[in-house]
């Protein structure tokens, strides 16, 4: 963790620009794609990558998961490897969602273009409906933070569980500079991406850290890293959950920074932290014993 730390940098320069940010993460995506991964069309804006194990039983647990890249960039190909893995470790389909990014199409377009992904997964003759979870990372984590509210208030169909890995949830972080240096990412780079995302949104609607009620939401797993930006907000929210009756595990990876997980996945903090998600997915979307 400390060799890598010394040559990440300290954000994306966002407000810079997009161009060379998203270059990057689309590199990243090509790099990091692996080989003959089923990608289905949901309608003419979605798309989703399928990972499914042989040794699933039909009709079988399904996760949504939503790929990191600050709202603005990336792709479900960056995430194979660790959507292939999770798919295999906990016994679950998974489906990676290519969506709309800000700031060509800003809110509300990627949270619909995940709940119809969300509706289309539910739908499928492989899936059990009632053992759907959603999840993503960084951003991905607080779009699948978002959906979560959105699956409750229309009521059509209601996630199994929430699997937010070091989920951006609260666009107020970072809007008071404090000038202290964060690895991957930055507080001038939530600012930007924050802006990008909303457009012209209410926050109090749009920033899952400023919704007031959060009961009747599905049990979560939230993890992130201790030196991470969205580190407070992750565990605050984490308490909010829990207080609201519904049931949160906390997963801290003490002296972790953004992303580490994916940067450095075999360190022993990372291996812990992807452990833990599989542990806590598994058991949720257990096939009940009655």
């Amino acid at each position: 963790m400390r060799t890598a730390a010394r040559l990440l940098p300290r954000g994306y320069g966002l407000n810079r620009g997009l161009a060379l940010p998203r270059a990057a993460m689309t590199l990243l995506g090509r790099i990091n794609a692996v080989r003959d991964v089923p990608v289905v069309a949901v309608d003419g804006d979605v798309s989703v990558r399928l990972h499914r194990p042989a040794c699933l039983v039909d009709p079988a647990p399904a996760l949504l998961w939503i790929h990191g890249g600050g709202f603005v960039m990336g792709s479900a190909r960056q995430e194979d490897g660790f959507c292939r893995r999770l798919s295999h470790l906990a016994s679950v389909a998974v489906a990676a969602v290519d969506f709309r990014l800000p700031p060509e199409h800003p809110y509300p377009a990627p949270l619909e273009d995940c709940y119809a992904a969300l509706l289309w997964l539910a739908q499928q003759p492989w899936v059990d409906p009632s053992r759907v979870a959603i999840g993503g990372l960084s951003s991905g984590g607080g779009l699948a933070a978002a959906l979560a509210f959105l699956a409750r208030d229309r009521g059509e169909i209601q996630p199994a569980f929430q699997l937010l890995s070091q989920p951006n949830l609260d666009d107020r972080t970072g809007s008071q500079a404090t000038g202290r240096r964060r690895l991957v990412w930055s507080e001038g780079d939530n600012r930007q991406a924050w802006r990008w995302y909303l457009g012209n949104a209410d926050p109090a609607v749009a920033s899952p850290a400023r919704r007031s009620d959060l009961a009747g939401l599905a049990p979560s797993w939230i993890g992130t890293g201790s030196l991470d930006l969205l580190h407070d907000e992750a565990v605050e929210y984490g308490r909010r959950l829990n207080a609201a009756g519904t049931p949160c595990h906390v997963e801290i990876a003490v002296g972790a920074f953004h992303a580490f997980d994916s940067i450095v996945p075999n360190a022993p903090v990372s291996l812990t932290f992807f452990a833990s998600q599989c542990d806590e997915l598994r058991a949720a979307l257990a096939k009940p014993t009655t």
